[in-house]
């Protein structure tokens, strides 16, 4: 290297030095920046990822609210008395039925399996027809706008099986009127001091009853008269009472239906039995499932089961003669199975179970009083009877002037058809989900029954909600 070379090098030698010196200082301070930004970025995507699930949490508490508006419902925690309690007396609400089967399986009843080929897979029990107060209360406590806050309450349920306390009185045992009154007098105690229920004086209050409103109507204390007197209270006129069989100039009484055997707690026993009953062959034009009724005045019974057995294309059960079985769901669907109509007379009152179990088979129902049905479940069936039904004047099959199978035989195939088709659509809004179970995808006869409540409560008292 020539010596000039070696100058200029040892010239910039001090130079150089700095200059790597300034280098390792810089690149940490590289290193470090990089690093404050990345997590700046993290930050930033942190908060905006935050306020993104903040902003879809309340969205969903916004969609939550909006779908309750309206719909919100306050249960009474009342003491045990008034419900859990009469289920432990269970053996005391009839005095020849032991209930507590019946009461189990929040109000179902004992599962029922051995089924043949009549019934379809899950979701069937065997349900006493007066437990609808046991299963309204299970099915209620699933209801998606239930509200602690009384305040926000659009309605108010109160949960005492009056039917099954009145019951236990009915048929002389434990029959002193001050006994049988009791608990139903001590609840309307109860409820008065309460400030929902003086905010509106129970208008916006609602109760069921699974007996018929005849069992609820003792007009006065003197001797011993049949049954409870709930609906005679003042403070019942201003609620709105859900039952099996309204009063139908009662102007706060609505029928619901009664609880069938069937309780399906997914939509796909709902589908796969709707699509069985549609599919069933049906032998008979008419069937009819009951007893003769020969002291009761009125009854077209006998004259029911005269002209059934004079028919060759009616099938009849006879429930008075031993071994007919006819509690059992699968021998009364059997027969609603195999027959196209199916007589529905009225029984000690003017409704019957036995219509919704034949519904429920697909069977069309032929009723000889409006009260049976049309004047009692209108919430439930079409205005427009004949979509559904068959209607026959009681008083013209007593008097023997007309025949049930001529009137039957005059329906067309195709109409018949249309009839069933229209029977099958309506099963789900008939039968009682099992409580067990959040079934959002069928709505059943207890949605039906909250919506009927709702829109009343709103109508009499002028709450700016809707249903």
């Amino acid at each position: 290297m020539m010596e000039k070379e070696k100058s200029i090098l040892k010239t910039l030698a001090p130079y150089n030095s700095r200059q790597n010196s300034r280098q390792m200082h810089v690149i940490p301070l590289l290193i470090s920046s990089i690093l404050s930004s990345l997590f700046l970025l993290f930050l930033s995507y942190s908060s905006s990822s935050s306020s993104s699930s903040s902003l879809i949490l309340s969205h969903s508490a916004v969609a939550h609210a909006d779908f309750c508006s309206g719909r919100y419902l306050y249960v009474y925690d009342l003491p045990d008395k008034f419900n859990a309690g009469i289920l432990r007396d269970c053996q005391a609400i009839f005095p020849w039925v032991d209930m507590c089967p019946y009461v189990a399986n929040r109000g179902l009843g004992p599962h029922l399996n051995k089924t043949g080929s009549v019934l379809t897979g899950n979701g069937w029990h065997i349900t006493n027809q007066w437990v609808l107060e046991v299963i309204f209360h299970n099915r209620i406590r699933q209801y998606e706008c239930l509200t602690a806050n009384s305040s926000q309450a659009d309605a108010f349920f109160v949960p005492y099986y009056v039917g099954l306390d009145t019951g236990r009185h009915m048929w002389g045992h434990n029959t002193s009127l001050w006994e049988r009154d009791a608990l139903l007098l001590e609840l309307f105690q109860f409820l008065k001091l309460r400030p929902e229920w003086s905010a509106k004086g129970g208008r916006d209050h609602f109760i069921l009853s699974g007996r018929a409103t005849w069992d609820l109507r003792r007009i006065d204390d003197i001797g011993n008269q049949w049954g409870g007197k709930l609906l005679m209270l003042p403070e019942v006129k201003n609620m709105t009472v859900l039952l099996i069989e309204s009063n139908a100039w009662a102007r706060n009484e609505f029928a619901i239906p009664y609880p069938t055997n069937f309780h399906p707690s997914n939509e796909s026993q709902v589908v796969t039995w709707q699509t069985k009953v549609r599919s069933t062959n049906r032998p008979w034009l008419f069937s009819f499932a009951g007893a003769r009724r020969p002291g009761q005045e009125g009854s077209i019974r006998d004259q029911l089961f005269d002209q059934c057995l004079k028919s060759t294309r009616c099938k009849l059960l006879d429930c008075a003669s031993a071994g007919s079985n006819c509690d059992s769901p699968v021998t009364t669907m059997s027969l609603f199975q195999s027959s196209s109509f199916c007589l529905q007379p009225p029984g000690d009152t003017p409704t019957r179970r036995s219509a919704f179990d034949s519904m429920l088979a697909g069977c069309i129902p032929v009723f000889f009083t409006p009260h049976s049905a049309y004047t009692q479940y209108k919430w439930y069936l079409p205005n427009n009877y004949s979509e559904y039904s068959v209607y026959i004047r009681d008083d013209e099959v007593r008097e023997g002037r007309v025949s049930i199978e001529e009137v039957l035989l005059k329906y067309s195939e195709e109409e018949i058809g249309n009839m069933k088709e229209k029977v099958v659509s309506m099963i789900p809004t008939l039968i009682y989900k099992d409580p067990s179970y959040k079934l959002e995808s069928v709505r059943d006869a207890f949605d039906v029954a909250v919506d009927g409540v709702l829109r009343r409560v709103k109508s009499i008292t002028g709450n700016e909600n809707s249903v």
